[in-house]
């Protein structure tokens, strides 16, 4: 039976903005919004807290198994929840986004999220933001966004967000940790970040969040 539902999927590299764009792509079309790289930043929270090492193939299949992710809306606010714990702001700090390019690349993690994922987006209009929505989760999605931006301005933003949560960091450190995610994110061998061949490329490296959104909006 033919899909009914609205789909739109946003790729792209690490902070060029993809959730800041999905999020008031939502709001303004009425759609759920679904972060998928919030999802595995859960799964690398879990194995952290659980001293789950990704070499081991057992303990990962087994961690896999009973996690569960899930997301509601809160105020305005979207809520993650891990195993029905609020973990929206732990999953954002920086030893959680230094790990989670590795435990993304690891072929089980991703299928059970995949799995999931497509679970999330059945039967709703939905906009899902992530490294391979485009072209493994949906590759039928109805409209396709590929983000990118110049990557001094990418770490100067991701540098100011986390220095507002009142995080100790240098720009230097942010600047290497998105390098290092660049690399894992392209070269990985499970659903690496590239461009799908029908999706239209966004740089936002000199566009505002308005100006980004409707660059979307006119494409819709």
């Amino acid at each position: 039976m033919a899909r009914t539902n609205k789909i739109i999927a946003i790729d792209g590299y690490s902070s060029c903005g993809k959730s800041t764009l999905a999020k008031a792509l939502a709001k303004e079309l009425h759609f759920v919004y679904i972060d998928s790289g919030a999802m595995y930043r859960a799964v690398t929270l879990y194995f952290i807290r659980n001293g789950i090492p990704i070499t081991d193939t057992e303990k990962v299949t087994q961690a896999l198994a009973v996690i569960h992710i899930d997301f509601h809306n809160e105020n305005g606010r979207t809520v993650i929840l891990l195993n029905g714990e609020d973990v929206s702001e732990e999953i954002r700090q920086m030893y959680v986004s230094d790990y989670v390019s590795e435990v993304s690349a690891v072929k089980a993690v991703r299928c059970a999220m995949v799995a999931q994922q497509q679970q999330l987006g059945q039967r709703r209009n939905i906009v899902m933001d992530g490294r391979d929505i485009g072209t493994t989760v949906f590759p039928d999605a109805d409209l396709k966004i590929f983000m990118t931006a110049d990557p001094k301005v990418r770490a100067e933003r991701r540098y100011l967000e986390l220095k507002n949560k009142g995080e100790n960091i240098t720009l230097e450190e942010v600047f290497e940790n998105l390098a290092h995610r660049d690399y894992i994110d392209t070269t990985r061998e499970e659903s690496p970040l590239v461009r799908a061949e029908d999706a239209i490329v966004l740089d936002n490296t000199d566009l505002n969040e308005e100006e980004q959104l409707q660059f979307v909006i006119d494409r819709l």
